[in-house]
């Protein structure tokens, strides 16, 4: 199906002891820039793996912020079940269930208590989405969690992901609790480390964080907006992304045979990949990533998978530095988002990065 050769590169996060590699999927549309359909086409074997094994059970599927959001999503739209993803981000008048990541560079997470609690007894089994598990130690700690918080509930657990680095003595325990293990790879993380000492991050660092100036760009706003950090029938999501689709595609004269960028940001990643797909399907060249809250070493050696990084002020907060990588000059670029309008400096700063890459008909699309 896929080969850890195919999927996997080994970059170097920056300042972090914790972990020191970073593993980039080169197809997940995250980072590196990927053609839609790929990325898509890998979502939906991991998806059919999870329709075989439990097409009878009633279903919560919880995707993992940020980079595995729009395989969650996506995986969920394949199936007729609940939906929500974890989140970094402020939710306002909710409770939640709080865990970290210690390897990650923002390590706090957190689930909208009350949706859980509002599911919690009638379904049968969660199952996690993750694009890769290393450890399974976060993944365990959640499921302790709310095995302390629910004693009553039923629900059975599984984790399902791309790739999957966990040893045997991590999948032993997984089997003693009785949590089923899902992935399309198996990744071996012993010579990750060493790899990353021979880059020597020379690759291409570029602030745009301090820009003042208002740079062009079109811009349009879009309703029935729904917000999958709370928890949604896979069902309804989807019918949403339509609609946004058929809203995008009656507003922009999206003609073939051209070079687009469709740009998802930080968490915000489903419809965006969801957007570009529908247009590579019109038959437009489009190439999807996001920008992402983890700072990431770029060098310049061939093999490595990061060569450019940007850094930028985050749309949803102004005082959050957040990065976007391997950006080139396209003939349209669509940045798609549920930030609200009321951090242009982070805005700026997107459009600033595009704008030295020679990109000159931008539009945004507000979902919200």
């Amino acid at each position: 199906m896929y080969s850890e050769k195919e999927l996997v590169g080994i970059a170097k996060r920056e300042n972090n002891n914790r972990r020191k590699y970073l593993v980039v999927n080169r197809l997940q549309g995250k980072h590196i820039p990927v053609i839609p359909s790929k990325a898509i086409n890998m979502f939906d074997c991991l998806a059919q793996m999870l329709i075989e094994k439990y097409s009878d059970e009633k279903l919560l599927l919880i995707g993992f912020a940020e980079t595995a959001t729009a395989i969650g999503a996506a995986v969920a739209t394949q199936m007729d079940c609940y939906y929500m993803q974890t989140t970094r981000e402020v939710i306002n008048n909710v409770d939640y269930l709080f865990f970290s990541e210690t390897h990650s560079h923002a390590t706090e997470q957190k689930l909208v208590k009350n949706d859980i609690e509002s599911i919690i007894y009638e379904i049968d089994r969660i199952i996690f989405i993750e694009d890769e598990v290393t450890t399974g130690n976060t993944i365990m700690n959640i499921v302790k969690l709310i095995q302390n918080e629910y004693k009553n509930s039923k629900s059975k657990f599984s984790i399902a992901s791309i790739l999957n680095g966990m040893n045997s003595d991590a999948e032993k325990l997984y089997r003693s609790r009785e949590i089923g293990i899902h992935y399309l790879v198996k990744t071996n993380h012993d010579t990750y480390d060493a790899v990353t000492e021979k880059f020597v991050g020379d690759g291409k660092y570029n602030q745009s964080i301090l820009l003042d100036k208002q740079a062009e760009y079109k811009t349009k706003t879009y309703g029935e907006y729904v917000n999958a950090r709370r928890l949604v029938k896979s069902s309804v999501y989807l019918k949403a992304c339509e609609k946004l689709w058929d809203n995008i595609k009656g507003d922009n004269d999206i003609k073939s045979n051209i070079k687009i960028l469709v740009l998802g940001t930080e968490e915000f990643m489903y419809p965006s990949i969801f957007i570009a797909h529908k247009m590579e399907l019109v038959g437009c060249d489009v190439r999807f990533h996001a920008t992402t809250r983890s700072p990431i070493v770029v060098s310049s050696e061939e093999d490595y998978p990061l060569h450019t990084r940007y850094e930028l002020c985050s749309l949803y907060d102004a005082e959050r530095t957040t990065f976007v990588y391997e950006l080139t000059k396209y003939d349209r670029v669509f940045i798609i988002t549920d930030a609200l309008n009321d951090k242009e400096v982070g805005l700026n700063s997107l459009i600033f990065a595009l704008t030295k890459n020679k990109n000159d008909n931008i539009s945004v699309i507000r979902w919200c």
